[in-house]
């Protein structure tokens, strides 16, 4: 059947002959019989009822046809003419010779779908929408393993937070491929990069505001076996307990978060760095695990996390090369450190034999000549 379909929520046919606006009541058809093209020999005027009413629930519908601004004629219909119907079809505008008009009020239980069908039409309804995805959390303890979704080539992300208020910490990533290369991915040192070279695992870039998170974007590549993901504290925080300052790492992966905290209570104060886990890439494309690992490095070693044999080992890779202009020169963190000792505080904590220094001109200036000799772990005390 060739016909023009038009519904509400138009406001005229394609070539305009037909127009439709609200007014007081009611709605308004405007028609222009003569610019119809003589493939069109009737128009239907329907009505449909949306949700659980009926026509039998209306209390009145009224059809009035005008022309030249004369009204020619006016059909009323109330809810007591009908039952059940859901839709009608109110009135015909038919060419026989001329135009002529004919009251239908014809109904269908079956609601437009069943009036569009009568004509050889077709209802056409929006595809159901997916039920929201439920939001996997997921807390893993050392040595545990769970897999993450496939999600559609979306990177994962890998974010490090901590509780404890005037902190910093780095989030930084060890690449192993397939072929042994490893690469440094981190934000803090010169010998660090920010991305590997095809892109797969990227860094967000250094963050110091409070409240903010480093983080790192990760997405399966063929050539890469593991992500071993650690968390290195500055040397501005000084000496303290990863759990104690609450540092964990988030992994958001679509609908999972995954968060591995630093749970050891016993760690050592002088331990720099916690590998959180490690993201182990599958052979097909998008397979990935996390797998939680909680390895802290030794007291007082700067050295970085390492691959020995495939297995993360702590302490089997180099110290970080500082940047110059990242991190304050050695004299200014000689300075800073006999700004410490010479402070009330810093003094309450120092003795000389068997007598407490109180006061800033007790301490000797053989004790300050050795300040420059101290290593990092005392900058940290």
């Amino acid at each position: 059947m060739t016909g023009i379909w038009f519904f509400y929520n138009q406001t005229q046919s394609p070539s305009a002959e037909i127009s439709y606006s609200a007014v007081s009541g009611g709605v308004d058809y405007r028609v222009d019989l003569d610019r119809l093209p003589a493939s069109i020999q009737r128009l239907v005027f329907t009505v449909s009822i949306d949700g659980s009413g009926t026509m039998g629930n209306i209390v009145s519908h009224e059809v009035t046809i005008s022309q030249n601004g004369k009204k020619v004629a006016r059909m009323l219909l109330r809810g007591q003419d009908f039952h059940s119907e859901k839709a009608i079809i109110s009135i015909e505008l038919y060419r026989k010779g001329v135009w002529r008009f004919a009251a239908v009020a014809n109904g269908f239980n079956g609601g437009l779908g069943d009036l569009l069908r009568s004509y050889g039409g077709e209802e056409l309804t929006a595809p159901p929408q997916p039920a929201p995805q439920k939001t996997e959390k997921i807390s893993l303890k050392k040595g545990q393993k769970v897999s993450l979704s496939k999600n559609s080539g979306t990177p994962i992300i890998i974010e490090n937070g901590w509780t404890a208020a005037g902190k910093d910490y780095d989030l930084k990533a060890l690449v192993r491929y397939r072929s042994g290369k490893l690469v440094y991915v981190g934000a803090s040192n010169s010998d660090e990069v920010m991305s590997t070279p095809e892109g797969a695992v990227r860094h967000g870039g250094d963050v110091t505001a409070p409240g903010e998170l480093e983080h790192i974007n990760i997405v399966w590549h063929p050539d890469i076996a593991s992500v071993a993901v650690s968390s290195y504290s500055a040397i501005e925080n000084g000496t303290g307990s990863f759990y104690r300052y609450g540092v964990f790492v988030r992994i958001r992966n679509g609908n999972q978060t995954i968060e591995i905290p630093a749970a050891n209570t016993s760690a050592n104060d002088k331990s720099y760095t916690l590998c959180f886990g490690e993201i182990l890439f599958g052979e097909k494309q998008g397979e990935m695990e996390v797998s939680a690992l909680e390895l802290y490095s030794a007291r007082g070693s700067e050295r970085r996390v390492g691959y020995v044999n495939g297995m993360v080992q702590m302490d089997a890779g180099p110290c970080g090369q500082k940047k110059a202009d990242a991190v304050p020169r050695r004299n200014d963190l000689w300075k800073r450190f006999r700004n410490i000792l010479t402070s009330r505080e810093g003094i309450s904590c120092f003795h000389r034999g068997n007598t407490k220094v109180r006061s800033p001109s007790a301490v000797p200036a053989s004790w300050m000549a050795r300040v420059p000799r101290f290593g990092r772990s005392m900058a940290r005390s």
